[in-house]
């Protein structure tokens, strides 16, 4: 499968209590096909992975899928940093139907080497569903190195990687290492650099806010129109910005929430972030339109 434009990173709504909020999820599902996006990530990074149970993990996958309606790509985020968890979570993915590929990320925290990073997507991808590797050191601790991505890709269900880790450069190597393998920017200040030089989308905060946009300057950027790339990506770079002074998800749910589209509710240890950051966001969507 090839997998581009843009897809949501889209983040779990909670409820004032705590609880997973699928009402609001349904209308930002709907908010999203609405406004033309080509995939949805459910339960990566953005959408909180980390602290939802197995069971809330499955059902917003699950959810995520019914409310979509075959009308976009959905990715299921299904990584960990147990191989044995990343499989009970991907055979849970496959058995509910519906998932057109999995979002891998490197095991965090214990940092396997080469050899163990390879045997543990390998792993994963012998299930069947179609596997976006995640490298993002940021949060990993680690990068999947250049020839460990080469040995993966020969592997017919691994079509991807999403690269978070803030370099153009790397996406120049792989295009040199693995010609033609789909390269998906994972952050969205730098999706038209990625792309100029050959990636094939992105996997976005942003869009949570600005799907349509989002969209259009992705699109725009794919078919070479990059002064129309440029221009959106000029409008919407303070955005982009304001989006990561504080943890991701925290900053695009206080976006959504002064928009009024879902609850200003995390769970610890994300929390809501301070005056400061909040003030500065409100005036950057206030500038942009948003608000």
């Amino acid at each position: 499968m090839k997998l581009s434009g843009t897809i949501t990173a889209m983040v779990t709504p909670f409820a004032t209590d705590g609880s997973v909020d699928y009402g609001r999820l349904a209308a930002l599902v709907a908010e999203q096909v609405a406004g033309g996006v080509e995939g949805i990530c459910a339960v990566g990074t953005s959408g909180e992975s980390p602290t939802l149970t197995h069971e809330e993990h499955h059902k917003v996958i699950e959810k995520t899928i019914e409310f979509a309606a075959g009308k976009v790509a959905i990715v299921a985020g299904t990584g960990a940093n147990s191989t044995a968890e990343a499989v009970s979570l991907t055979k849970a993915a496959i058995a509910m139907g519906g998932a057109d590929a999995c979002l891998q990320v490197t095991p965090y925290y214990n940092k396997p080497n080469a050899e163990g990073l390879y045997r543990h997507f390998m792993t994963v991808a012998d299930l069947g569903l179609p596997v976006i590797l995640y490298n993002v050191p940021g949060r990993a601790g680690k990068e999947i190195p250049l020839p460990v991505v080469a040995r993966l890709a020969r592997h017919p269900n691994i079509v991807a990687i999403k690269e978070a880790a803030g370099s153009v450069d790397r996406v120049s190597a792989l295009q040199h290492l693995v010609p033609g393998f789909t390269v998906l920017s994972g952050d969205d200040a730098l999706a038209l650099p990625m792309i100029a030089v050959g990636a094939s989308g992105v996997i976005s905060v942003a869009s949570n806010v600005i799907p349509r946009e989002m969209g259009d300057m992705v699109r725009a950027a794919l078919a070479g129109d990059f002064a129309t790339a440029r221009a959106a990506h000029a409008k919407y770079y303070t955005l982009f910005r304001d989006l990561f002074i504080d943890t991701n998800p925290v900053m695009v749910k206080e976006a959504l929430a002064l928009q009024g589209k879902i609850a200003r509710a995390f769970r610890l240890p994300l929390c809501e972030t301070t005056d400061a950051n909040l003030a500065q966001l409100r005036a950057t969507m206030e500038q942009t339109g948003l608000l």
